[in-house]
């Protein structure tokens, strides 16, 4: 795995750089994938506090943030987490320039006078940083954090925007989906790589070229109607031969006509039919054609099968047919009545079972539609409404101080959702008797340096053993409370960068996007149902439990209410 890593990173990096191909071993470090993602892609007012902290004597000091989310996405109770190996590509790489301070300490920070900090700032990279995560590709619920990050206080602040754009678009394009599904939402993406992440939500291929070039993952595309709108009646095809198979090259084109006049579609649009034509012989052994530029019945689907049965006699076999709008769900019903009745006309029973490609605004609601209606797609391409999220457009994951110094640290609002739960914490997921996941619970872990081992974490309190019971309770509600003896105990959060390294194994998006499909597989069906689905649990140990609202009491001021009726002069 170790090989396939350093190949990708060396595609990568070729591959933004343009320099495919020249073995250049000076491109083939771990660079972020995009290369806006500089430390400077941050909101100011990280660099503020950072400025503040260092004025302050604070900057060093040993500071836990966890990165987690409130409330799972799309009405759902669970989320895939993606986005890990950017970040880890993005801190492995945090260093600013004497160009980005230059253009800090002229513009952005003009206020900020003091070299010293600016001479700080020029030291500032990831070599006293420790990351640990959860693996790329977890589901995961609320509250759980998705990544820890630990080490000094202004260095850990200033990740928060650049690690918080890193998981949350990912995340949100990283959908459980089932087969039969391509991405096809690069031209209206809110980011470049939706097709990764989408691949990885169970997505079976992408339009988007990069995507599938350095992610070996297999692209797919047919052609527009402007390519159908270009050739016309009286506009003969220029290059009209194909070669047979085993054979020599012959007029296609007038082999095309004479399929028309044989099956009896003479009153299809001539147009039409010559850039089919023009794209078989382009594309004689994966030919799909965009059926419905000017009538999908009458037209589109008779000439795709004029050409298809030409390129039988020819010894190729055409691939289907796109539709890109109208009633999707009658459209591939009648088309796959009209591939079923030329189909036994012929004697080619293949035709039966050409592709049916659908991508007309498909969304969730499309679905669940077109399935209540019955239809006959096969493949569905997804695009606007996978990579723009529009049933919620952002996302929740937030970004917080727990720890500081080896003291818990705590932020309170009168809006319980928003109080965090604070501490350094570990998080395990326990499965019950049916084999599946049951519960997530998260423990409380001594400050580093207090006899704790970064690679080896020992919880306060009890620790999760398979077939030992043990006491999980709701971080919110002390009513809630329960027992479980789990059949397998899961570490969620592992090591993943310590000393300015990598120190994990990253594995390969088809890895990923399989042990993704795997968790689906074994979650209870009640919380991947799209109505109501059933919350899963979240919960803590019965010392992280009493900790936190000790601390939590403890932090709340005490108000005086002797003069709550007291009218108060203006």
């Amino acid at each position: 795995m170790a090989q396939q890593n350093e190949t990708r990173d060396a595609g990568v990096a070729a591959l933004r750089l343009g320099v495919v191909g020249t073995g250049d071993p000076s491109v083939t470090d771990f660079l972020p994938t995009n290369s806006l993602v500089v430390p400077l892609l941050t909101d100011l007012y990280e660099l503020t506090m950072a400025y503040a902290y260092w004025k302050a004597g604070k900057h060093e000091e040993h500071a836990v943030f966890d990165l987690f989310f409130r409330k799972n996405p799309f009405k759902g109770e669970v989320t895939i987490f993606a986005g890990l190996e950017e970040v880890l590509r993005y801190v492995k790489n945090l260093r600013f320039t004497k160009g980005q301070i230059d253009e800090l300490r002229a513009k952005a920070l003009r206020h900020c006078r003091e070299d010293g900090f600016y001479e700080w700032l020029a030291t500032v990279d990831s070599s006293k940083l420790k990351i640990y995560a959860v693996p790329e590709g977890t589901l995961m619920f609320p509250r759980v954090p998705l990544i820890r990050v630990e080490g000094p206080l202004a260095v850990a602040q200033l990740l928060e925007t650049t690690l918080l754009t890193l998981v949350n678009y990912p995340r949100s394009v990283t959908l459980i989906t089932a087969a039969g599904l391509m991405e096809f939402g690069l031209r209206r993406a809110q980011g470049p790589d939706g097709g990764v992440y989408s691949y990885m939500g169970g997505f079976d291929s992408t339009s988007n070229v990069l995507t599938g070039l350095l992610w070996d993952i297999e692209t797919q595309g047919t052609h527009a109607h402007s390519f159908v709108e270009s050739f016309f009646d009286d506009v003969p095809l220029s290059v009209k031969h194909l070669k047979k198979k085993g054979g020599e090259e012959e007029d296609f084109e007038k082999a095309a006509m004479e399929c028309r006049e044989e099956l009896g579609f003479s009153n299809t649009s001539t147009g039409e039919l010559r850039s089919f034509i023009s794209y078989a012989i382009a594309f004689p052994t994966s030919c799909v054609c965009l059926v419905d530029t000017y009538d999908t019945m009458n037209s589109g689907v008779p000439n795709f099968l004029c050409v298809a049965y030409a390129l039988h006699k020819f010894g190729y076999k055409a691939a289907g047919i796109r539709l890109d709008s109208g009633d999707l769900a009658y459209l591939s019903k009648q088309a796959r009545k009209l591939f079923a009745k030329t189909a036994d006309r012929l004697g080619l029973a293949y035709f039966k079972k050409f592709q049916i490609v659908a991508s007309s605004e498909i969304s969730e609601d499309v679905l669940y539609s077109l399935n209540q209606q019955g239809h006959e797609i096969d493949v569905f391409g997804v695009g606007t409404n996978l990579v723009t999220c529009q049933k919620q457009p952002a996302l929740g994951c937030v970004y917080k101080l727990v720890e500081l110094n080896g003291e818990n640290r705590i932020k309170l609002s009168e809006a319980i959702e928003k109080v965090t739960i604070p501490g350094r914490k570990l998080a395990y997921r326990l499965y019950g008797k049916k084999g599946g996941p049951v519960i997530d619970v998260m423990l409380q872990l001594p400050p580093p340096g207090k006899g704790n081992s970064a690679d080896n974490d020992v919880a306060k309190g009890d620790t999760p053993a398979e077939h030992k019971r043990i006491l999980c309770c709701d971080p919110f509600d002390g009513k809630k409370r329960a027992y479980i003896t789990p059949t397998k105990v899961e570490k969620l959060h592992q090591l993943y960068f310590s000393d300015g390294k990598v120190v994990q194994e990253l594995p390969h998006i088809g890895h990923i996007r399989a042990h993704i499909l795997d968790q689906i597989a074994n979650l209870r069906p009640d919380h991947l149902r799209p109505l109501n689905p059933t919350p899963y649990k979240v919960s803590v140990t019965e010392t992280v439990f009493r900790d936190f609202h000790r601390l939590w009491e403890q932090s709340v001021p005490i108000k005086d209410i002797s003069n709550l009726n007291v009218e108060v002069d203006e």
